[in-house]
């Protein structure tokens, strides 16, 4: 079905919803290299006006990628619940958009509506919001999810202390998390991105984790973020693992790049629910995305990049995640040309992860060859906090040595939760009290009254 609209004089025609989909996307650069992007300014706006008077229906019955040809689409269209998308079944795109900036769409009716919604359908929408609309529909969006900390509360903000080192040495991972815990972070997860995949040394990591966690009875979950394959041998060879991790995309095509589809992150999904580790619920699965993933694989079949992403999301919805992180700025200019591009980006991916029922968070980051700054992250970051965003990255100076990208620091979280008011997930807060760390309002204490200071310094200088 084609999809036309007249400006002045001059009427646009767009193929099919693929190609309105993109041609309505906002500029980046990765749809340019993709050759999907609107010529022009004004094509763009014509293809917005056209979405708008879309159906939010015609999403069920128009495939952008063929039933036949991919099994996220298959997911997509055999898990979709009719039922709960009744209440906006009759909406188009642009009423739909007006919908959720009422006062109708509450957080309860946005949380029982989730199941009803596609991808493609949020993605749509998402197209025509201005970034101010992606924040205020998203801080209604309350997605709350438990494993040994309670993540995504209102007025609350979780960071994953990241500390990565680029030879793996433990005693450089153990400062850097010693760090991280000092200054208040860690509540979302302890995540180490090991810079090799040798199975006994990954072992190591996920022990020494533990090890940490156990002693000092730290109300969080560790991750060693390497391919779930691995993963599923330490489970299976008795490796104390917490959360499995994957980097999923949006096309089967894209995640057979990954070395995955979906029967193996059931697989393993069900290997770490039979560890029964969560003291507080059994959401065990991390996922990472980025936009750019399926076009950099060409995998993408046509989908501008934006919307291959919030397919990824329908990849995660099924498998009932406590994080779902997407690295914006990570994969690079070709993608994501500046900072402007990079925090659209961002507040697209967070509404959109939100409005599908998703723990979102958002490693505000960027690499060194694109045209974005640390203050264009400030700016980005106040944004997602205002969005309501449920975790953040917390990176030693906010530069990751081993994965060589920019993101943001502990101090930048601390920035954040007093300038907006936010809280630790409440498990973490009450730890940071009874240590010493920081008081029952979450201000940080002198470090000379932190009573678990000497022995996590002894820790790390027995690590390795």
């Amino acid at each position: 079905m084609s999809y036309a609209t007249t400006i002045g004089s001059r009427r646009y025609g767009f193929a099919d919803l693929r190609t309105l989909m993109a041609k309505a996307s906002p500029l980046r650069s990765g749809d340019q290299l993709a050759g999907l992007a609107a010529a022009t300014r004004e094509e763009r706006v014509a293809a917005k006006l056209a979405l708008a008077d879309v159906p939010l229906a015609r999403f069920l019955d128009e495939a952008l990628i063929p039933y036949e040809d991919d099994e996220v689409t298959r997911l997509i269209v055999d898990t979709h619940d009719a039922a709960r998308f009744a209440p906006v079944a009759a909406l188009t795109v642009g009423a739909f958009r007006d919908w959720l900036l009422s006062d109708q769409a509450t957080p309860e009716v946005l949380r029982d509506l989730a199941p009803g919604l596609t991808p493609e359908m949020v993605a749509a929408v998402s197209k025509l919001m201005r970034n101010q609309d992606l924040i205020l529909v998203a801080r209604k969006c309350h997605v709350v999810t438990r494993f040994r900390s309670t993540i995504g509360l209102p007025g609350h903000l979780a960071v994953r202390l990241q500390p990565n080192h680029p030879t793996d040495d433990p005693r450089g991972i153990m400062a850097s998390t010693l760090d991280g815990l000092m200054y208040g972070a860690g509540d979302a997860v302890i995540g180490i991105n090991p810079a090799g995949d040798d199975p006994a040394r990954l072992a190591a990591l996920w022990s020494m984790l533990d090890t940490l966690i156990a002693r000092f009875e730290i109300p969080t979950q560790s991750c060693v973020l390497t391919h779930v394959t691995r993963q599923i041998d330490a489970i299976e060879a008795g490796v104390p693992v917490d959360l499995v991790f994957q980097s999923i995309g949006g096309t089967e095509a894209v995640n057979k790049s990954f070395g995955i589809d979906l029967a193996l992150l059931r697989q393993a999904r069900d290997a770490a629910l039979g560890l029964g580790r969560g003291t507080l619920g059994n959401n065990v699965m991390y996922f990472e995305t980025g936009q750019g993933s399926a076009l950099s694989a060409d995998a993408h079949h046509g989908v501008d990049q934006q919307t291959c992403e919030v397919r990824a999301y329908a990849v995660a919805r099924a498998f009932e995640p406590l994080l779902v992180n997407t690295v914006v700025g990570f994969i690079g200019p070709e993608y994501l040309y500046d900072g402007k591009q990079i925090l659209r980006a961002a507040l697209e991916d967070h509404c959109c992860g939100k409005l599908l029922g998703l723990p979102m968070g958002v490693d505000i980051c960027y690499t060194n060859h694109a045209e974005a700054d640390q203050d264009d992250m400030d700016a980005l970051l106040v944004m997602l906090g205002a969005a309501g965003v449920n975790f953040i990255m917390g990176v030693p100076g906010a530069d990751d040595i081993m994965l060589n990208y920019q993101s943001t620091s502990f101090h930048d979280a601390l920035f954040l939760r007093r300038a907006l008011g936010l809280r630790h997930t409440p498990e973490f807060a009450a730890w940071l009290d009874k240590v010493g760390v920081a008081d029952a309002s979450g201000r940080l204490r002198d470090a000379a009254d932190t009573d678990v200071l000497p022995a996590l310094t002894a820790l790390v200088e027995s690590a390795g």
